[in-house]
């Protein structure tokens, strides 16, 4: 009966090393923004990064929605050879000042899409480039993303950061920073939020292969334990 209770124990550790294992390649594979930091009140040039996981299907096509609550004023795309670039702009709910005058209404959504040949490949992915500014005096910046698949199925990126939950659809998130001096906003100081790394998914991949590594060893260790348990209580002169 121990026996039994020590063999079983260790296939559930090496079942849990494997589900760590297969955890991260799931998790690392949506829609990013990086840099994850820019300086509220700046500039900056943001890149999209898009990954297709799928091995039966390419991505046609990428929709990423801008904040109308936390509008930006200007909004500039690099050409990407291959897609066409959309934006929509939408009217304010409430009109923002900025230096050329009162801002009514914003850009709030940009639509990439694939022209036969370009699309993204599987196991490939693909950058789109936006200029920004000036950025809202906020801690963040959320990009509710959708992907399109060529078999019709889209992916929606949505779900906000939300403190000790992992997201299981993540939007792009871009923190954003005070000016040197300059004192941070209300809605900072309640806390940080849970949010992606600054490096977009890079440091978040890192982590998910520590993760792994420490699961294949937990796995190990509890088959060891089994075998050990089986040679001792193996009576003697058996195999």
């Amino acid at each position: 009966m121990r026996l039994t209770h020590v063999v079983r124990a260790g296939v559930a550790v090496a079942a849990a090393a494997a589900a760590a294992l297969a955890f991260p390649a799931a998790a690392s594979a949506h829609v990013t923004v990086n840099p994850g930091t820019a300086t509220q009140g700046g500039y900056t040039k943001v890149t999209f990064r898009v990954p297709n996981e799928r091995d039966d299907a390419s991505t046609t096509k990428l929709e990423i929605a801008l904040p109308t609550d936390k509008p930006i004023a200007s909004v500039s795309l690099k050409p990407v050879q291959g897609w066409t670039a959309a934006t929509e702009t939408s009217k304010l709910a409430t009109p923002v000042k900025t230096d050329d005058g009162e801002l009514t209404e914003a850009v709030s959504k940009i639509t990439w899409t694939a022209s036969a040949g370009a699309e993204i490949k599987p196991h490939t992915f693909q950058e789109f480039d936006v200029s920004l500014g000036p950025l809202p005096v906020t801690d963040q910046l959320v990009f509710k993303a959708l992907q399109t698949y060529s078999n019709g199925e889209i992916v929606r990126w949505i779900d906000e950061p939300a403190a000790g939950a992992e997201a299981e659809h993540p939007a792009p998130v871009l923190k954003l920073t005070p000016k040197a001096g300059a004192s941070a906003p209300a809605s900072a100081a309640a806390g940080p939020a849970a949010v992606a790394d600054d490096d977009g998914d890079d440091d978040g991949d890192g982590a998910a292969i520590g993760l792994g590594a420490a699961g294949l060893v937990l796995g190990l260790a509890g088959l060891v334990v089994a075998v050990l348990a089986f040679r001792r209580a193996a009576p003697r002169g058996t195999a």
